[in-house]
């Protein structure tokens, strides 16, 4: 890579293809109730035990965004880092996760642009058992935050 690239200018640095991060959390209650007062979502299978223990999922599961906002957090503090955001999602719901349940979100730099600081992830949110509940893939953009004459040392995350 050449040492003027633009990664050179992004606070993580360029990130090396097969690279891995992730983060888990246990989802709530109030992770449910956040998300309703941002998006109006009041779906009752969210906050309705009754109804949603007679569904298919046997219980109150969280939002999709819940499940999936996990991700944002891997990709804009972990892999690629700082100043990512994403391009293009593109997500499978196979499994729902329930209220109480601990998820895991992982992310694998698959492709990496050297003309422009973009990623092509392998995202994938796993449960507690190890099972998938969202996979798919992302494409990223990390802005270069640093000054043009201030420049990353270390390329490799």
């Amino acid at each position: 890579m050449l040492s003027n690239s633009v990664w050179t200018r992004t606070l993580a640095g360029r990130p090396s293809s097969g690279s891995r991060a992730e983060r888990s959390r246990m989802t709530t209650m109030r992770d449910v109730e956040l998300f309703t007062e941002i998006t109006g979502d009041k779906n009752p299978i969210h906050y309705d035990a009754e109804l949603a223990e007679k569904s298919p999922f046997g219980g109150l599961i969280v939002q999709g965004g819940v499940t999936t906002g996990l991700l944002n957090a891997v990709v804009a503090e972990d892999l690629p880092g700082p100043g990512t955001v994403f391009l293009e999602t593109s997500w499978r719901f196979v499994k729902a996760v329930r209220v109480g349940e601990t998820i895991t979100a992982s992310v694998k730099v698959e492709e990496i642009r050297d003309d422009k600081p973009i990623c092509r992830l392998e995202t994938i949110v796993r449960n507690a058992d190890g099972e998938i509940c969202v996979v798919g893939t992302a494409t990223t953009y990390t802005m270069p935050l640093l000054s043009p004459g201030t420049q990353h040392t270390n390329d490799a995350v």
